[in-house]
């Protein structure tokens, strides 16, 4: 059960695996399989239990291979937006934990054809499943300057968001915009001084969340973890960056995204799940200090009443 080690060490492990509290002979659902780092930890606690993951990256269904063998694993190739209708195909219609572990994985990024990363120079792809037709290059030759202006300031939280998709919309007249280099060669000028790299993180956060579609598939999930879910079951959520966190606490909090919290007669907050911990979990220095990726992790633990 040898898995690519080097593909995407799992964050806050023993912290996701303590907020699942696995019972031996439970079913679970790791919607974000990557390495399966997580998946392992979880099947070795697993006796007569079941684990199904899911996954959208031919990558990642590579790792897979390694349990392929192991009786009570289930890989399943899709989105996780997918979730109730693929459990319901795999006769697991009610589960006693999820773990989601958001975002994109080390190996991606490090992959410089995917064209996740700013330190490479490759075409504009951003797709967390390659076969999909959506590329961060078509959203930025597509795009109006106005719509390009919302992705970047919404989704990136790029302070210059009007100025950058002016430049953006401007440059793509004389020749398309391809590649990582030639983005980071319209943009520079308009990123702060000595704040270049946090400034691209976030342009390439936004075409990344726009291509896709992430915050959306989480939406969708999120509504569907409280129908599979059993009663006193798990869902663990680790998110990467604010607009995430945000919406996966205000679900947790109010069953709901946004808007004003809905009480029943007796002034009892309406919802479907109860949060485990008062904050979110966050790493150790030394996990940080070992995994720089942690340092942004947020860990939500809620449970099904």
């Amino acid at each position: 059960m040898d898995l690519q080690s080097t593909y995407h060490e799992p964050v806050m492990l023993t912290e996701c695996l303590e907020g699942l509290a696995i019972k031996p002979e439970g079913t679970y659902v790791d919607v974000t399989f990557g390495g399966g780092g997580h998946s392992k930890a979880i099947l070795e606690k697993l006796t007569t239990g079941r684990l199904l993951v899911f996954d959208q990256d031919p990558d990642a269904a590579a790792n897979a291979e390694a349990l392929k063998d192991n009786e009570r694993f289930t890989f399943i190739a899709a989105n996780f937006r997918h979730l109730k209708r693929y459990l319901k195909l795999h006769k697991a219609e009610k589960v006693d934990g999820i773990l989601a572990d958001l975002g994109v994985s080390s190996h991606q990024i490090n992959t410089p054809v995917r064209g996740f990363s700013t330190r490479f120079d490759a075409d504009l792809d951003m797709r967390m499943n390659p076969n999909i037709e959506k590329t961060a290059r078509e959203v930025l030759n597509s795009r109006s300057s106005a719509e390009l202006q919302r992705i970047l300031g919404m989704y990136g939280e790029v302070t210059n968001a009007r100025t950058a998709a002016e430049a953006i919309f401007a440059a793509r007249h004389n020749s398309p915009i391809e590649t990582v280099s030639e983005l980071k060669g319209i943009l520079m000028r308009y990123a702060p001084k000595h704040r270049e790299n946090k400034y691209f993180a976030q342009v390439f956060q936004a075409l990344r969340i726009e291509v896709n579609d992430e915050l959306s598939v989480l939406e969708e999930f999120l509504t569907q973890v409280p129908e599979v879910l059993n009663s006193g079951g798990r869902l663990v959520v680790m998110s990467y960056h604010s607009l995430e966190d945000r919406l996966v606490k205000n679900f947790i909090q109010k069953g709901k995204f946004d808007g004003e919290m809905e009480k029943d007669f007796y002034g009892n907050v309406i919802k479907p799940l109860t949060s485990v911990t008062r904050k979110p979990v966050e790493a150790t220095a030394e996990e940080i200090a070992a995994n720089p990726r942690a340092r942004s992790a947020k860990l939500r633990i809620a449970e099904k009443s």
